[in-house]
């Protein structure tokens, strides 16, 4: 039974009209998609912000009786100093080191809490840390982005360090096995009490100076003597100068004394070798950057070199088999004829002659 034109003209407006919504609901559905994942990008971005904030806020609620006392604060940092402890959160709070502290206030600080500030943005601070909180003795670090053991060298700047907390949060040092030896090892000279809460014994220090003590002597004397001076401070350098040079001989210093003191100097500069160098520095930031570049080019190169090879090397075994086929079947075709081979061979010598 066929069908009339009006009922076929009905069914492919039908037709259109859901293809029309169909098209309709897709287009929404792709524009709610790239809506979604143009928020997810953005909640990602702003999460850092979006923690700083809460923070804030969180701190302002229980800071509203208390004995807190904010000193910088803005919808990015906060740095506030609550008795003796000052925290700092976020990167801008560091323009708080930077303010005017009085005597009383700056002395009366022992602990100083950093958070949300990457380690390197922290090391330039230190010295000043050094002058300004004369009785600092504990130092926390919550994701400050502390990942490999050099880092932690740059705290030999301080005055002062009883304690060291490094939280496992946002700090990937935490996890390799070694990181506290290489505490105690290297901030030898501030008798470490505490690390991350545990007490610092004398079969930590053994142990430490047992894995790093024997890298540290082989640094020290492999080190040329320009570069040690470079490493100490202005009375360690008068020092190893007087040793290099034998004046403790004819100062009539006894050899105890002369061992002594040589064995000091090389256990300071055993640990000053492993130090790390501020990424702050506006010094030397071109030449820096100009070496940087041609090292980068460098390995570039090697890396080019070395790609070419292994694809001059495969292309190289892919063809031998065949090549080798073609040279023997070359020399056996040539001497087939023994007596016409010697015979070229015998005028081709004749004529180099």
């Amino acid at each position: 039974m066929l069908k009339s034109p009006l009922s076929v003209s009905r069914h492919r407006r039908r037709l259109c009209l859901l293809e029309t919504r169909q098209d309709s609901l897709l287009s929404r559905l792709s524009y709610q998609r790239r809506a979604l994942q143009l928020l997810s990008r953005s909640i990602e971005s702003n999460w850092a912000c979006f923690r700083v904030c809460l923070y804030v806020i969180c701190r302002l609620v229980e800071a509203g009786s208390g004995s807190v006392r904010s000193l910088s604060l803005s919808d990015s940092h906060l740095a506030e100093l609550d008795g003796d402890t000052l925290r700092l959160f976020g990167p801008g709070a560091l323009k708080a080191l930077k303010r005017r502290w009085s005597v009383q206030t700056a002395g009366a600080v022992t602990v100083i809490t950093f958070r949300y500030i990457i380690f390197d943005a922290i090391v330039p601070t230190l010295p000043r840390i050094r002058v300004k909180f004369p009785n600092l003795s504990h130092m926390i670090f919550l994701e400050t982005n502390i990942s490999h053991l050099l880092q932690l060298a740059a705290l030999a700047q301080l005055r002062r360090l009883d304690q060291l907390t490094i939280h496992p949060d946002g700090n990937p040092v935490v996890s390799l096995t070694l990181w506290r030896s290489f505490v105690i090892y290297r901030l030898h000279h501030f008798n470490l009490q505490r690390i991350n809460g545990q007490e610092v014994t004398m079969n930590d220090v053994i142990a430490a100076e047992r894995v790093f003590g024997t890298l540290g002597h082989i640094a020290a004397t492999e080190t040329p003597r320009y570069r040690l001076l470079l490493l100490l401070e202005e009375s360690r350098k008068r020092q190893l100068q007087f040793l290099l040079e034998g004046r403790g001989r004819r100062a009539r210093l006894s050899p105890e004394e002369l061992r002594d003191n040589g064995k000091l100097l090389g256990e300071g500069l055993s640990r000053a070798l492993f130090n790390y160098p501020s990424r702050d520095c506006s010094e030397g930031t071109v030449e820096s950057s100009e070496r940087a570049t041609m090292v980068e080019q460098y390995l570039q190169e090697l890396v080019q070199s070395a790609i070419d090879t292994n694809l001059k090397g495969e292309a190289l075994h892919k063809l031998w088999p065949s090549m080798f086929a073609e040279m023997v079947r070359d020399c056996v075709l040539e001497m087939r004829d023994r007596a016409a081979f010697r015979q070229a061979r015998l005028a081709k010598l004749s004529e180099t002659k």
